[in-house]
């Protein structure tokens, strides 16, 4: 399988972790769009939110718990946001299961 975030996980790419675990790796993201901008990313491949199961959730529930931890290390006590695209017109590009977690500035709606 050629995908990137997969040679991320396996540490085949390098990439600026900010955390990880034996489920998933965090780290920062090469365009940020906030002053926190974090990518958690589970190890497993799955391809996007669209193919969630009952057998994967738990990742994504151990993800969300990550993301309350990153958040509150890097001071958001204010809010943050966190996205996962789904599919090409969601605007998902690497097609492996993301979140970007956001903030350190106030979020717009629609974002920008």
């Amino acid at each position: 399988m050629d995908c990137v975030f997969c040679k991320i996980a396996s540490g085949e790419i390098p990439s600026t972790r900010v955390y990880e675990d034996e489920l998933c790796v965090a780290f920062k993201d090469l365009e940020p769009q906030a002053p926190v901008h974090i990518l958690i990313i589970p190890r497993e491949h799955i391809a996007s939110a669209a193919e969630i199961t009952p057998a994967n959730s738990s990742i994504v529930a151990h993800i969300f718990e990550v993301a309350a931890k990153l958040a509150k290390e890097n001071g958001l006590a204010k809010g943050w946001r966190i996205v996962s695209n789904v599919g090409e017109d969601g605007g998902q590009s690497v097609k492996h299961l993301h979140f970007h977690l956001l903030g350190g500035r106030s979020m717009a709606w629609p974002p920008g």
